[in-house]
């Protein structure tokens, strides 16, 4: 493959991210779900979080599998599996449990497997702009929801929402077996002609090859694993309460709740590719450090932000910051343990993502309830933050290979 067509590759990648990050969209059938089969928000959100939470685990085996039989076969597997989770999910008719089974257990370990191939293929052929390209892929994943949210609440309409699961896993599968095929690895050694790295960018790498065992024997794959976390935790507790958060702090009505919720979600999108793009001339830790400074101040003011508009700006911003953790994170994996194993390595990582999913949310929901405002959560949270700022500055590339 040419120097020219990696491009056409990222954009296969981004493409296949944005199949992926239809998942994001799920909230839409809460509420038919509910309706149509007398089961509470609950019980329907609980098909996200089985599914979220088998993600990273899938991630991990996806990129183990990655490295011994290549990216395409891994990609092709997991498409397969998250459409036909979706497809399965048309039956699930008055059965909860085959919800469970279907889109969350099913769907999540196709959506899981898939998800780690453009980012461990990109960053192999993008040594030169590893922030970027990885911003790239990932941006993809947040944008999925953009364009799943306004098409499934069409089909739910017009064909029910059962039938919409048919579609749509259909959409899927074709979109990210089509996608997938295209995925493999440069050759051993390959870089961009002409290309050297900077004395910055020497700096910040380790200039080896790590496998996984031996990234997993260095404090910094662990750092950079709470890196994800907090910054996921942070951001993901907004999301789980942006409507309700909005309604509360601004007075705003449900209709127009929602439409700060969905300008808000762009910045989830916008941030994976911000963040990502600036870490390659900022390094990966200071793109980190700002974000979770930035934070601090935002989350601490959000409690008495009463203007709409304002709050809305507020939201998309810290959704920017959230983006701009998974955006940056596969970069800087790359950066410390070389690219030969990032499959597994930051595979293994994204176990911090199911975490965070659960910790966050219960965070300021448990909050929330317990004062009856959202004021103190948002600022312990922004606590955390600003304790978190040591991190980033902290972590170094790791001085010597570990077999």
């Amino acid at each position: 493959m040419s120097t020219t067509n990696r491009w056409g590759l990222a954009a296969a990648g981004f493409v296949m991210q944005m199949a992926l990050g239809a998942v994001y969209a799920w909230s839409v059938f809460r509420i038919p779900l509910a309706k149509q089969f007398h089961w509470s928000i609950a019980e329907v959100t609980l098909t996200f979080t089985i599914c979220i939470s088998v993600v990273g685990v899938a991630a991990f085996f996806g990129g183990l599998w990655l490295n011994k039989k290549g990216p395409r076969v891994v990609a092709l597997a997991g498409g397969f599996l998250y459409g036909l989770g979706a497809i399965l999910a048309s039956f699930s008719a008055d059965r909860l449990w085959w919800l469970y089974v279907s889109y969350g257990f099913v769907g999540g370990v196709g959506l899981g497997l898939a998800y780690i191939v453009p980012v461990a293929v990109l960053v192999k052929w993008f040594p030169d702009r590893r922030g970027l390209i990885t911003g790239i892929a990932v941006g993809g994943f947040g944008a999925g929801a953009l364009v799943t949210a306004p098409v499934a609440t069409h089909l739910i309409q017009t064909v029910g929402v059962l039938q919409t699961f048919a579609y749509l896993g259909v959409a899927y599968l074709v979109i990210t077996m089509a996608t997938g095929y295209m995925m493999q690895n440069p050759p051993d050694g390959w870089k961009p002609a002409g290309w050297t790295p900077t004395a910055t960018q020497s700096a910040q790498r380790a200039g080896k090859e790590y496998t996984l065992a031996g990234a997993l024997k260095t404090w910094q794959w662990w750092a950079l694993w709470l890196l994800l976390f907090l910054n996921t935790s942070a951001g993901i507790s907004v999301i789980s309460q942006e409507s309700p958060m909005f309604q509360e702090i601004a007075k705003a009505s449900v209709a127009v709740a929602a439409g700060m919720v969905g300008i808000a979600s762009i910045g989830n999108a916008a941030g994976r590719v911000f963040w990502a793009w600036i870490s390659d001339t900022i390094t990966r830790r200071w793109a980190f450090a700002v974000m979770f400074l930035l934070q601090v101040g935002l989350f601490w003011a959000l409690p008495s932000i009463t203007s709409v508009a304002l709050l809305t700006v507020v939201s998309f911003i810290v959704l920017m910051c959230y983006g701009g953790g998974f955006g940056t994170l596969p970069a800087f994996a790359a950066d410390y343990f070389g690219s030969k194993n990032v499959g597994p390595i930051y595979g293994l990582m994204l176990t911090a993502w199911g975490a965070a999913s659960a910790f966050g949310p219960l965070l300021i929901a448990h909050m929330r309830q317990f004062t009856g405002n959202y004021a103190s959560g948002l600022h312990v949270i922004a606590i955390i933050m600003a304790i978190s700022i040591l991190l980033p500055i902290l972590v170094s590339p790791p001085k010597a290979p570990i077999a």
